[in-house]
């Protein structure tokens, strides 16, 4: 009979009916192994009972039926994966037209990763996460902290963690003075007015044996006070720098952090520029060393320690690599084939006034014009040329114009779940699955929990009548 093949399904209390041929279309499921000696089927109802999500459970049946497997869109992803792990069904299935729904929660826990390797909490840990972040948990559950160990992690929260306490704030202050102190400085004694000529005494042999000597201004120097400067803020970060690497949980991956290579390269180029031009005269006339002390300009990346939003920032231009070579591979694309476009058509025509008199030359004023900038110090004077300008500035346009949205949704995305993290609550209720073992006679024991998993139990039981204890 018809009646025979029909099975029952009560899913979260939403009873589904199905063949039993449905069910074993596709083999190896949990829905395709069901027999009446599973601990969950009900012989006085007919039905089998799953303690499991009954959204989720209605589009896995449709798949039994369909063979198509849709994404219900009011489920988080993570949750619909662990219904179809439960249920024996792959979650690569799902249909194309649901698939870019289906793995945004990917791309959420992708940016949620990034987001705790960037450490944007501002949120006081509790002890025993201070204590497992530095590899002494051990001895803080045995109560045998020793006194490096306790005041090791309020070191580097003062230096480190600039949102932990108020005393931390004003430490983030004074660092942020120095730096910004250091390049003020480093910018403002290239200003002529901030510099001291250096003159040397030159004697002049004039006729009848006489000679004058006379004033001659060589080179000039930055003003003495900018020494005095650039040794207090130096002083400050060598004292940072050497206390943040004694306190740090992790001294190979506080080596590895390139934000602290660029504050040691550029305090040892204070160091060796200072030891350089004490001992040997000849390099002390030379800009070279000065050259490469640009690389204390570097410093203002230090600045990602203190704010969140600038390393959001950083982190969004990092995430959007793959467009960014992209657009300048498509600009030196551009630039190449307008400057040799360029070039040829102004000699195509009389020109007398040519200023394209070579494709590099071209190449500057392709790039001017793709990036819509327009100097203006060159131009093309015939109307051919006039034409590839046109083209050329129109390409620029639509080049600079295509990486723009992707790297504005990458900040929104990081920038809106961490501002979304940064208001969740803390500390929230957990619940703990209470499961009791299924004993052999098939009675659970008087006052054992009910089990987490329906499937291990039989439902019998619930539909006596209430006892009689008269």
């Amino acid at each position: 009979m018809d009646s025979e093949n029909r099975v029952i399904l009560n899913v979260g209390g939403i009873r589904h009916e199905t063949y039993k041929a449905t069910l074993k279309k596709i083999p190896a499921t949990r829905l395709s192994r069901l027999t009446e000696a599973l601990a969950n089927y009900d012989p006085v109802l007919n039905e089998y009972f799953f303690d499991r999500h009954p959204g989720v459970f209605a589009q896995v049946l449709n798949y039994y039926r369909t063979g198509k497997l849709h994404y219900p869109t009011d489920v988080c992803g993570p949750l619909f994966e662990e219904e179809l792990e439960f249920w024996g069904l792959d979650s690569n299935q799902v249909e194309p037209c649901c698939w870019m729904t289906y793995t945004q929660h990917r791309d959420t826990q992708e940016t949620l990763t990034v987001l705790d390797r960037l450490d944007l909490d501002t949120e006081k840990p509790s002890d025993e996460e201070v204590a497992r972040k530095f590899g002494f948990e051990d001895a803080y559950i045995n109560g045998e902290l020793t006194p490096w160990q306790t005041i090791k992690p309020r070191i580097w929260s003062l230096f480190d963690e600039p949102y932990s306490s108020s005393a931390a704030k004003l430490i983030a202050i004074i660092s942020v003075f120095f730096n910004c102190v250091s390049i003020l400085s480093f910018c403002l004694k290239t200003h002529p007015d901030m510099r001291v000529p250096v003159l040397h005494n030159v004697t002049v042999v004039t006729g009848r044996n006489r000679s004058s000597w006379s004033m001659i201004k060589t080179h000039t120097d930055p003003h003495v006070y900018f020494f005095f400067v650039e040794c207090a803020c130096n002083a400050w970060f060598t004292f940072e720098i050497i206390v943040r690497f004694l306190v740090a949980p992790n001294k190979r991956l506080f080596s590895k952090d390139m934000i602290n290579i660029i504050d040691l390269v550029a305090t040892l180029s204070f160091y060796m520029d200072l030891i350089l031009k004490e001992g040997t005269k000849l390099i002390s006339d030379s800009d070279l060393l000065e050259f490469f002390s640009i690389i204390r300009i570097f410093r203002l990346f230090k600045l990602t320690r203190h704010s969140p939003g600038l390393r959001i920032l950083m982190q969004t231009f990092v995430a959007s690599a793959s467009e960014l070579v992209l657009l300048v591979f498509f600009m030196i694309l551009g630039v190449v084939m307008f400057a040799t476009l360029v070039y040829y058509g102004e000699r195509m025509f009389r020109n007398p006034f040519n200023e394209f008199t070579s494709i590099p030359d071209g190449l500057w004023w392709a790039v001017v014009t793709m990036t819509t900038i327009g100097y203006g110090d060159m131009t093309p004077k015939t109307y051919i040329g006039m034409c590839i300008g046109a083209l050329c500035a129109l390409a620029g346009s639509l080049a600079l114009a295509i990486p723009v949205p992707i790297m504005v949704n990458n900040f929104t995305r990081f920038y809106s779940h961490a501002d979304a993290r940064a208001k969740l609550p803390k500390k929230r209720r957990r619940v703990h699955p209470v499961e009791a073992p299924r004993p052999k006679g098939g009675a659970l024991k008087p006052g054992a929990g009910q089990p987490a998993n329906s499937d291990n139990f039989s439902l019998q039981g619930s539909l006596k009548g209430p006892r009689n204890n008269a």
